[in-house]
């Protein structure tokens, strides 16, 4: 079986749990892949509790069963222990797009694997300043 390493950023976990994107969690649920964020996702999707049961018209209870499911296919790494010259790197790409990406570009250089990202602004920034290695689906 041919694995796919891919680093998945916040919004696509987020946008899992919300109904129309079946695509989405069909990849995040695939077992040919293996998925990646920085530990720090967990709190952020915490914080977009309320939000994320509004829009996903899940109830509490439902939206932590999902959720779970979700977080079981990731590897989630401590910030920590991505490298200061790959933290260094993410930051220069991401310092005039937007510095809440810095941990997913870092953790995809780190691990020389994609970013998946449906965040628009983020991969034309980063296209721009050459980086370019991005799971398109």
């Amino acid at each position: 079986m041919n694995l796919k390493t891919v680093v998945v950023d916040t919004n696509l976990i987020i946008a899992a749990l919300i109904p129309k994107a079946s695509k989405i969690r069909e990849i995040l649920f695939d077992t040919k892949f293996t998925f990646y964020s920085p530990n720090f996702v967990i709190t952020e999707i915490y914080i977009h509790k309320d939000k994320l049961i509004r829009y996903s018209k899940l109830n509490e209870q439902e939206l932590y069963l999902y959720l779970n499911e979700i977080v079981e296919r990731i590897t989630f790494v401590p910030v920590g222990y991505i490298s200061k010259e790959s933290r260094q790197k993410a930051y220069d790409l991401c310092k005039e797009v937007d510095l809440k990406d810095i941990p997913f570009v870092a953790l995809a250089i780190e691990l020389k694997i994609p970013l998946w990202t449906g965040d628009k602004k983020l991969k034309v920034g980063l296209r721009l300043k050459g980086f370019n290695n991005f799971y398109t689906g």
